[in-house]
């Protein structure tokens, strides 16, 4: 086992045990492979760097490495795609720990010999990996604990090379293991331009539930810095009422560009909740619910629910309208009542008929206290003819009622 603290700036050999270069760092390729492979050195010759592959040296250790061949090739180094230089890229950067849902810092990497193959198997993030690149080489005084991070466990590398794009190729299963929540807090604790590249590097889906858990705010800052395409799909799969403020933080020319690029069924979602003021019911509320017709059985209405190819992320309450394809709203259900209810009833024979609701051009803060001051989950909006044009949720009316400070601990309750 080595660490590249301690082969960096070791000589190189030639067959004969002459000292002709130093090495100046590690280069490893990424791929699919967990641990990946060592493929050479950079090694300096009277100033110039040049690349030494994996075939041409043996007996790497602390003491250096001895070449293999007796021609030294001196073609300068350039950096192809996949490839990173352990020591420019990764020490003193820093990386997820997806196991431990962390962010830390790489003090040093650990190698580990395989076969025929060394492969970087951990990064040392305790202080002793510190001390050990501090420290003259061979010095070995510290008796602290070493906490090195399994690379399997690795979800993103904060480089700033392109070469992180490979990376995040491979890695992209690993953070998808957590919470959105977990992300967006991960994310949060690096640079814009990193956060950016977590994002980017996730499914669609994941990467827009990990963007409504960050502010607003940033989730502008992240979309903006994206291709537009992708900000666009990612956008598309947003809450309607998250995707409204999003574009409304941006720059109006990115906004109006974005919102050209979505689908038309999501657009036509986003531009239903553009026409209301931002501090209303009609602004708070999403277009995300589920209605079915009075006429409909408990049973087929269960049915139904379970044949959807796609259920909004709220739906503890079902509203019933008076025709199938209408909106005119007559009632509502809990998802229990309706479990629990006789599969044989038709919905109109077991909805309540009575309930809160709000008007769209009530004021948010109005429908907050409503939903606060009834324990409700969601406050359907109705408009003048009495149809329903959307829901409240709790979650949205307590980030009105909280204090600032304390928005960011509120549970996503329907995530």
């Amino acid at each position: 086992m080595l660490y590249v603290s301690q082969i960096i700036n070791r000589p190189v050999f030639d067959v004969r045990g002459e000292p002709i270069a130093v090495i100046n760092d590690v280069i490893v390729k990424y791929g699919e492979e967990e641990h990946p492979p060592v493929i050479g050195l950079v090694a300096r010759y009277r100033r110039r760097n040049f690349f030494m592959p994996s075939r041409d040296f043996k007996d790497l250790s602390l003491n250096g490495a001895k070449m293999i061949s007796a021609i030294l090739d001196l073609t300068p180094f350039e950096r192809r795609d996949g490839e990173v230089l352990l020591g420019k890229d990764v020490l003193d950067n820093q990386l997820i720990d997806v196991d431990g849902k962390r962010v830390v810092r790489v003090n040093d990497v650990q190698l580990i010999e395989t076969g025929d193959k060394w492969r970087v198997t951990g990064a040392d993030v305790s202080l002793r990996g510190f001390v050990r690149r501090l420290m003259p080489k061979g010095f070995y005084g510290s008796d602290r604990p070493v906490e090195v991070i399994d690379w399997a466990d690795v979800g993103y590398l904060a480089t700033d090379t392109a070469t992180v794009t490979v990376q995040l190729k491979s890695s992209k299963d690993k953070l998808s293991r957590l919470h959105p929540v977990e992300i967006a807090q991960l994310a949060e604790s690096l640079s814009p331009i990193h956060r950016t590249e977590v994002v980017e590097s996730l499914d669609d889906e994941i990467a827009a539930d990990t963007l409504e858990e960050m502010s607003t705010e940033a989730q502008a800052r992240i979309l903006e810095d994206m291709d537009e395409e992708r900000a666009a799909d990612i956008l598309e799969e947003m809450s309607p009422d998250d995707a409204v403020d999003v574009l409304d933080e941006m720059d109006d020319e990115k906004s109006e560009q974005l919102f050209a690029l979505m689908e038309d069924d999501e657009r036509a979602d986003v531009a239903e909740l553009m026409a209301f003021e931002h501090d209303t019911a009609g602004g708070l509320m999403t277009t995300e619910f589920v209605t079915f017709p009075r006429s409909l059985t408990v049973g087929e209405a269960i049915r139904s629910l379970r044949e959807m190819a796609e259920t909004p992320n709220m739906i503890y309450y079902m509203y019933v309208v008076e025709e199938a394809d209408k909106w005119k709203i007559c009632g509502l259900i809990s998802l229990r009542s309706l479990i629990l209810a006789d599969p044989t009833k038709r919905l109109e024979e077991v909805m309540r008929t009575e309930f809160r609701f709000a008007h769209p051009s009530e004021t948010a803060e109005s429908v907050a206290q409503t939903i606060a001051e009834y324990n409700l989950l969601a406050l359907p909006v109705i408009d003048d003819e009495g149809d329903i044009a959307g829901i409240v949720t709790v979650d949205d009316a307590m980030e009105i009622l909280l204090p600032k400070n304390l928005q960011r601990r509120l549970p996503r309750l329907f995530g």
